[in-house]
């Protein structure tokens, strides 16, 4: 998130950093009103709820942004996105998320392959039932990329497992 967000990163680090210091200057005080009435203090507290408000508004911006790229995050909440798109570079920390973005999938089984795994298999959230990919899916790029190509290999590989079924059915059929 720093580096798709670097000036708001930067902001909200100075903005934590300062309110840090009211807070350690509320501690020493101990007495609201006296707290209250220190020179400046209002000013300061406007102050970072305007840069606060700042921020929020580049991080919506970006979440938007990336829910028009990949729309299941719609139905993701803030909490869980933040934490997906922060572990985007680790699919093994987002698989918890899997069921919040598809539906009756539990999770994927990943295998090691360098630096990012490959999901081989999905596993469902109505009992124990699995499903092998046709092939593996390297888990690369970003992570709204990879999750439409977590939907594409699951779409053909059900459509094979689809077609054979029909073609042992129509075999068993004609013995």
């Amino acid at each position: 998130m720093k580096k798709e967000l670097p000036r708001e990163s930067e902001a909200f680090i100075g903005i934590d950093k300062e309110m840090k210091e009211i807070m350690a200057k509320g501690c020493q005080v101990l007495n609201v009103r006296n707290f209250c009435t220190i020179d400046g203090m209002n000013k300061r507290l406007d102050n970072i709820a305007i840069e606060l408000k700042k921020c929020e508004k580049a991080l919506n911006d970006f979440l938007d942004g990336k829910r028009r790229s990949f729309p299941r995050f719609y139905f993701v909440s803030v909490a869980d996105l933040l934490d997906i798109l922060s572990n985007g570079n680790a699919p093994e920390k987002i698989n918890k998320h899997m069921s919040k973005i598809y539906q009756s999938i539990d999770k994927l089984t990943m295998v090691p392959d360098g630096d990012r795994p490959k999901a081989t298999t999905m596993i469902s959230c109505v009992g124990i039932e699995k499903v092998d990919f046709s092939e593996p899916l390297k888990l690369k790029g970003k992570v709204e990329s990879y999750m439409q190509d977590i939907i594409d290999v699951m779409r053909s590989s059900l459509k094979l497992i689809a077609q054979q079924s029909i073609k042992n059915k129509y075999a068993m059929e004609h013995i």
